[in-house]
């Protein structure tokens, strides 16, 4: 498995036909490519020969960002510059999502991908049908070798190269080969400014929490003297967290992950999670939180400089893992704090995905596995914190707990083991595995590290009840018709927007909270704009579903839906169910008021 789908030299791949290279990109079943895909790039290539014709250097299709869950279209190195490209074909326009979506790929190299720390980047949008390109050659202000976005038509690509090329000539080429093994590495101020941002942070904010911090502290408190005991006596530990539903465990992994950051001291951290639509909620609440406060401060900071520092120290458990299996090294980070780690895979789950989806037909072990095998690649100490959640299904083809202590059992009897007492309890199904652990491996248990405490409201878990019963239906058709339900959220200052500075009467964070309990729901996004066209763009959806009160013919996302293909479905409206109705309905019954 590689970090990208297709690699040549820029000679090599003038010589090739389409049809091979297109056959390169798919034989490897690496990239379920599609019809629509393939025609983007017979479209792609030719302007690519066209635009390239006399330079040498390597050039890359689909190249991932390390732990990011990231793909450039296309990057190209060419003397001492990485072209980063984004093609937009079939468009006449510059749209500012896209521009913003190269940019993003810009920034996120910059930030994480240790060869581009401090390589010169250049971010390209290609309007293919565009007429008029607008190519200014303009650095940032911040000295770090960044060029912003530069937007051009199919023709023009050939003297954006050569404009940019001339203006920062030298004699240092970058090697592609080099480039290309280059490992997931936050920038010192990237890591500084992320510990700054979760410490002048209220983190109650996201939780809401309203019950008693102590336990909190407790269990953080003995994390931290595990993680100082692993680092000073070059020790490897796996601690695992037990806690009552509700108990504040994101928080306790989000804490840890931030003040064990110092890179000065080996302290690098990340908390993980496979639950897409949390890692969504607690980037965008904790980058807000911090654009908000540096205004208050008469600061400016751009909402994408602020998320690069949120996404050190939260990501996705899957990006992590998919990062790995390309880089042989041993992690960036030597903490990792896997949440809901009951729900890894186990092996048959693990081995199946790995063989259709990754091309690792040798691949043998489960998910448990593999990720202590990740961080047991450092030769000094590392530390795996995991946050066990209690009284859940376990759905088919995840572990559960036992599959974490049958792997240290089995494959990694030098690590010691820090648990929760209650992790013996029937709920977990581990206490045959633990006790057989114990035979074998250093175990102690602390009672510190369950969280006994709940912080979830009776008032949150009816509201939740509320609003699954009138959501059910639509929902659950919705999601009959593809393989995933991504809700598209609106955002609090969007639903203002749209709905009067009344609305809404839920946070964005409590809204997808409550969307993400419902079971058919796979992914949740929080989108700020009035209207979901950037997202549709990203996401490319199948069917894009639209509640019985719209017709098709009038929605203003239809253009986008139908430039890649995409179906637009418009669901039976149910008689009287909306939230609206239903508020309207309390005030009227309490307060003698209609409007709302």
């Amino acid at each position: 498995m590689l970090n990208y789908y297709f690699k040549d030299t820029i000679e090599s791949f003038l010589l090739k036909s389409k049809e091979e290279i297109i056959g390169s990109i798919s034989i490897s079943d690496q990239f379920n490519s599609t019809i629509e895909q393939n025609k983007s790039w017979e479209l792609q290539i030719p302007i690519l020969k066209q635009s390239l014709n006399g330079y040498k250097g390597e050039i890359f299709f689909e190249f991932s960002i390390p732990r990011m869950g990231k793909r450039v279209d296309i990057l190209l190195i060419i003397e001492n510059i990485v072209f980063v490209i984004e093609f937009k074909v079939g468009e006449k326009k510059f749209h500012q999502y896209h521009i913003d979506q190269v940019w993003d790929y810009a920034l996120d190299l910059k930030n994480f991908h240790q060869p581009s720390h401090n390589a010169v980047l250049a971010p390209i949008l290609i309007a293919t049908e565009a007429k008029q390109s607008f190519i200014e050659i303009q650095t940032t202000s911040h000295d770090d070798n960044l060029i912003l976005p530069i937007r051009t038509s199919k023709g023009d690509l050939n003297k954006v190269i050569k404009n940019t090329l001339a203006f920062f000539y030298n004699n240092k080429r970058i090697d592609g080969n080099e480039y290309a093994k280059g490992s997931y590495f936050p920038t010192p101020t990237i890591i500084e400014a992320a510990i700054s941002l979760y410490n002048s942070h209220s983190v109650d904010e996201i939780t809401r929490s309203d019950a008693s911090a102590k336990n909190l502290t407790d269990t953080t408190a003995s994390i931290s003297k595990i993680i100082d005991l692993a680092r000073a006596k070059r020790k490897k530990i796996i601690c695992f967290v037990t806690g009552v539903p509700g108990a504040g465990k994101t928080l306790v992994g989000l804490k840890v992950a931030t003040i064990h950051a110092d890179k000065e001291k080996e302290n690098r951290s990340v908390y993980l999670s496979g639950n897409a639509p949390l890692v969504a909620i607690l980037q965008e609440a904790l980058t807000r939180d911090k654009v908000r406060k540096e205004k208050e401060l008469g600061n400016k900071i751009t909402k994408g400089k602020a998320n690069a520092s949120v996404k050190t120290f939260i990501q996705i458990i899957h990006h992590y893992r998919d990062a790995y299996l390309v880089d042989p090294k041993p992690p960036y980070d030597h903490v990792a704090i896997f949440d809901e780690a009951q729900r890894a895979w186990d092996k048959q789950q693990t081995i199946s995905f790995m063989k259709q989806k990754k091309n690792k037909p040798d691949f043998d072990c489960s998910e448990p596995e593999f990720l202590i095998s990740c961080l047991d690649r450092h030769k000094d100490w590392a530390v795996i914190i995991c946050l066990v959640g209690g009284g859940q299904e376990i759905n088919k083809g995840e572990a559960g707990i036992s599959e974490w202590v049958n792997a240290i059992k089995n494959k990694f009897l030098d690590w010691e083991v820090y648990i929760s007492p209650n992790l013996r309890d029937s709920e977990y199904s581990a206490y045959e595995s633990i006790e057989e652990l114990k035979q074998k491996v250093n175990v102690n248990f602390n009672p510190d590290l369950h969280l006994a405490v709940s912080m979830r409201s009776f008032r949150a878990e009816n509201l939740s009840r509320f609003i699954k019963n009138i959501l059910d239906l639509n929902l659950e058709e919705a999601r009959e018709l593809g393989d995933f339900l991504i809700i598209g959220l609106n955002s609090d200052t969007s639903v203002q927007s749209l709905k009067g500075s009344s609305r809404p009467f839920l946070s964005e964070i409590e809204r997808a909270q409550i969307l993400s309990s419902l079971e058919f729901v796979d992914y949740i996004v929080i989108f700020k704009e009035l209207l979901p066209c950037n997202l549709i763009e990203k996401l490319k959806p199948d069917f894009h579903v639209k509640g019985g009160d719209y017709k098709e013919e009038d929605l203003p996302e239809l253009p986008v839906v139908k430039s890649y293909g995409g179906k637009v479905v418009i669901m039976r409206q149910i008689p009287g169910k909306s939230t609206t109705n239903f508020i309207e309905e309390i005030c009227r019954k309490n307060y003698g008021v209609i409007e709302v």
